[in-house]
């Protein structure tokens, strides 16, 4: 496959399409999860059921999130010359889909080494986005998917809390500069930001008001 850059409208595009066709089997898969450790009769009678349509999300999951690793990993992050703000859209990416790998593998005996390749593919992503502006649409979305990785596969809410606090709290600082769709793409994303951080410390016995908290109490992504 040629190894092409992509413009920014076509990034945006083949994220849009594979979170949208891994969104509703996680969505799934969450729900099977959650039926399976119910001790209902009802449930139980049809746990067999439950644990077959579960292993074959898990494997429609598998294989989206390989199909668009490899993809990474072979062409767009092997192509020439790509800008700071690409690697880090990439590498994000490539960070989510190991997490949503990573989510299924913690609910498993089997378990996986995906947890530990997220971690540096948004390490990676991180390191990247240094030379980004605190409110870059991308760098914000990676703090907000790093931090929610942090809490929800490695479950330590400290380092998530933290995260997400001094990106919004670094960004906060620049929105003066900022205009028009820069400034309400900005926002949006500390929005979440701020969600999930209000969410995370209620759950931690914080200052925040537990009114605040999303009624289903998980942690929001961006797009």
């Amino acid at each position: 496959m040629q190894k092409k850059k992509l413009s920014k409208e076509e990034r945006n595009l083949l994220s849009v399409a594979y979170k949208n066709v891994v969104g509703s089997r996680r969505a799934s898969w969450r729900v099977l999860h959650s039926i399976q450790d119910q001790s209902d009769p009802e449930v139980v009678a049809k746990k067999a059921l439950v644990l077959n349509y579960r292993t074959e999300i898990e494997n429609e999951l598998e294989e989206i999130c390989n199909d668009i690793l490899d993809l990474l990993d072979k062409t767009l992050l092997a192509a020439d010359e790509i800008s700071d703000e690409a690697q880090v859209f990439y590498y994000k990416m490539k960070g989510d889909y190991l997490r949503y790998l990573a989510e299924v593998q913690t609910a498993s005996p089997a378990g996986g080494d995906a947890a530990p390749k997220a971690k540096k593919a948004y390490e990676q992503a991180w390191s990247a986005a240094k030379p980004l502006k605190a409110t870059n649409p991308i760098k914000l979305g990676l703090a907000l998917n790093f931090s929610v990785f942090h809490y929800e596969i490695l479950s330590r809410q400290d380092s998530a809390c933290t995260l997400a606090k001094e990106a919004f709290d670094t960004a906060v600082t620049e929105l003066d500069s900022l205009g028009g769709s820069e400034y309400k793409d900005a926002t949006l994303i500390m929005q979440l930001l701020r969600d999930n951080l209000t969410l995370w410390q209620a759950e931690g016995g914080g200052d925040e008001d537990p009114a605040q908290v999303d009624e289903d109490g998980t942690a929001v992504e961006d797009m």
